[in-house]
């Protein structure tokens, strides 16, 4: 993949503070947005499925839709094989917890350019990747 583009993989906590409109994190999220209007955002199925879990258990289906309609807006980055081998050197090497990995494995493999998230965990271990949106901008 090209890194002409800037292609950023958010984390699932950016996709639940940007869909829910946090009070205190939306307005940076938008913030850090507007400075990459070129970005293309993207997302995994794993993204998917961690932030509908609370939406379905409480079955509110308003929240569901609309999680579903943002996340079908945005690039959709499948989970390949290769994946799980660098999500594991990830595990062994720096104790991730495996969603952590996946996440950061999924961004690696498809030649992200940032890896947005709320975790300091994951800046210290892919800090030319990972950026805690919400302090660093």
């Amino acid at each position: 993949m090209e890194r002409l583009m800037q292609l950023i993989y958010l984390d699932s906590c950016i996709v639940i503070y940007l869909v829910e409109r946090h009070v205190r994190y939306f307005p940076l999220i938008r913030q850090a947005l507007s400075s990459r209007a070129e970005a293309v955002l993207s997302v995994s199925p794993l993204v998917m499925l961690e932030v509908l879990v609370r939406p379905v258990r409480q079955r509110n289906e308003l929240l569901v839709t609309r999680f579903q309609r943002y996340l079908s807006t945005q690039r959709q980055l499948p989970l390949l094989d290769p994946i799980f081998t660098i999500a594991l050197d990830l595990r062994a090497h720096h104790g991730l917890k495996t969603p952590d990995a996946l996440h950061l494995a999924t961004a690696m493999h498809h030649g992200c350019t940032e890896f947005w998230t709320n975790d300091e965990r994951l800046a210290d271990v892919a800090p030319n990747l990972a950026v805690n949106v919400l302090v660093h901008q």
